[in-house]
């Protein structure tokens, strides 16, 4: 199968995982299907479907099919078909900010920064979760910008933008009353019982050993391809504060990650020396989704 995924994909390839994509998320919210869940059914199918068009953004799959075919299956895998609003919007949200921040245009990255910050305000009203994706931005704007002064002004312009607009809603609605969950560390919920994610180890010690390995040829990386790499890093950094600090057990936070995860897998897989290593790896990954699937579906852990 390693084989197979690993020839040439081309943009007639993203309809295909899309069209499976939207079979998955039909399918797990027919049962109770009403306005409401379908609205976030909706989102979060757009969020998740960008995220396919962020693999041609990002350019580290190496035009191949097996990061396309991990991500679809990371999806598979994490998503219960009943996700909570802020998850739906972080998903959209996140495929926005990816494809903006990678964009191979200098001038659209530089007039986006307003927009940067409006989406990450409105990510935050959705989910104050996410608070960790605004030192993110900011992180990626003092180190790529010329002009850090100046676009960090334009980013945090954006922000105020949906601020207002929002306190001005809620005193017009007459919401007066501060949530606890919008301040950082407020309501925290961190992982105190990790048996439903016994599964997940072997991805995780694949993701361990990938971004060591990484480092340890990472002298030997074109410029580019670290410079990306970090990107990808810093991304998955901010998720993954988000998940320590607050999933508890609602593990569609875990969807949060399943982008910058297929692509670490897939690089790993990639440069792995003998072929019966990548398609065991490979083979390891999709049973170990569908154990952490079955697990939860029929509460077996």
């Amino acid at each position: 199968m390693f084989r197979l995924l690993s020839k040439e994909s081309n943009i007639f390839s993203i309809p295909v995982y899309i069209g499976f994509l939207l079979f998955i998320v039909i399918l797990f919210n027919i049962l109770n299907f009403n306005t409401y869940e379908a609205i976030i059914a909706g989102i979060t199918f757009v969020g998740i479907a960008l995220g396919y068009f962020c693999f041609n953004a990002i350019q580290l799959n190496y035009q191949t099919h097996l990061p396309l075919f991990l991500y679809t299956f990371f999806i598979f895998g994490l998503y219960n078909g009943n996700l909570d609003i802020g998850i739906a919007v972080a998903l959209l949200t996140n495929s926005f900010i990816l494809l903006l921040l990678t964009s191979t245009n200098e001038d659209i990255r530089k007039k986006s920064y307003v927009l940067v910050g409006s989406i990450v305000a409105l990510n935050f009203v959705f989910l104050p979760t996410t608070w960790p994706m605004i030192f993110f931005v900011l992180i990626h704007l003092i180190v790529t910008s010329e002009r850090v002064g100046l676009n960090i002004f334009r980013f945090l312009l954006g922000m105020m933008l949906i601020a207002i607009s929002y306190f001005s809603v809620m005193f017009f609605l007459h919401f007066n009353e501060w949530n606890t969950a919008y301040i950082p560390f407020g309501k925290m919920k961190i992982v105190t019982d990790y048996t439903a994610l016994f599964p997940l180890i072997p991805i995780v010690l694949m993701l361990i050993y990938s971004v060591y390995d990484h480092f340890v040829h990472y002298n030997s990386k074109s410029p580019v391809s670290r410079y990306k790499y970090t990107f990808l890093l810093v991304f998955s950094l901010a998720q993954l504060i988000s998940i320590i600090l607050y999933m508890d057990k609602n593990y569609e936070y875990l969807l949060l990650l399943a982008f910058p995860s297929a692509i670490i897998l897939s690089r790993m897989m990639r440069f792995l020396p003998k072929y019966w290593m990548k398609e065991t790896c490979l083979w390891l990954t999709i049973f170990c989704l569908i154990a952490f699937k079955a697990g939860n579906h029929f509460n077996l852990f």
